[in-house]
């Protein structure tokens, strides 16, 4: 099966798991800066990967946008970020409606991967937006467990990565 990864990236645990993919498929793996719609036409099967940002899938309209260009090919979109992997509602809802406006296609699914969240190397956008949403959620009266869980990880630094979490993608993508 010819297999492509490709993966947008902000602090490096995307392009972490991309090159672990990439290993594991033996395939290409590249930045989407340097894919064209054209290229992706040559793959049967195509792995995406971004990062999580207020559960919108950092660069994912790469994909979606050509989405019915790509209905022939099996596509595994992974997501990084610090909100635990077992938040089942929280990826299933949240992160699908902001990122997928219609529903996931059929010929897509997604898998959710710890990231990192190492605040010395933050942006000081990322960073006031955490010291925001600390704020605006440890304000509220009665917070939702999600809300608290929010609260908690606006402390999170670390690097949470986990290669053996790859491994249902990478059988999904074999399965074909």
């Amino acid at each position: 099966m010819n297999t492509i990864v490709i993966y947008k990236t902000k602090y490096g645990s995307t392009k972490t798991y991309a090159q672990w993919i990439g290993e594991e498929l033996s395939c290409k793996v590249a930045d989407v800066k340097d894919v064209s719609l054209e290229e992706l036409e040559n793959y049967d099967a195509i792995v995406y990967g971004g990062g999580l940002y207020a559960e919108v899938i950092n660069g994912i309209h790469f994909i979606t946008k050509k989405i019915d260009k790509l209905k022939d090919k099996k596509i595994a979109v992974y997501t990084t970020g610090i909100t635990p992997t077992d938040c089942r509602g929280y990826y299933d809802d949240l992160v699908v409606k902001k990122n997928f406006k219609t529903g996931i296609p059929e010929n897509v699914r997604i898998f959710n991967f710890s990231g990192k969240m190492i605040i010395d190397e933050l942006t000081l956008v990322h960073k006031t937006a955490i010291k925001t949403l600390k704020k605006i959620m440890s304000s509220k009266k009665e917070p939702t467990e999600m809300e608290k869980l929010l609260i908690e990880l606006c402390d999170a630094d670390g690097d949470f990565t986990n290669k053996s979490e790859i491994y249902e993608l990478v059988n999904y993508i074999k399965d074909m």
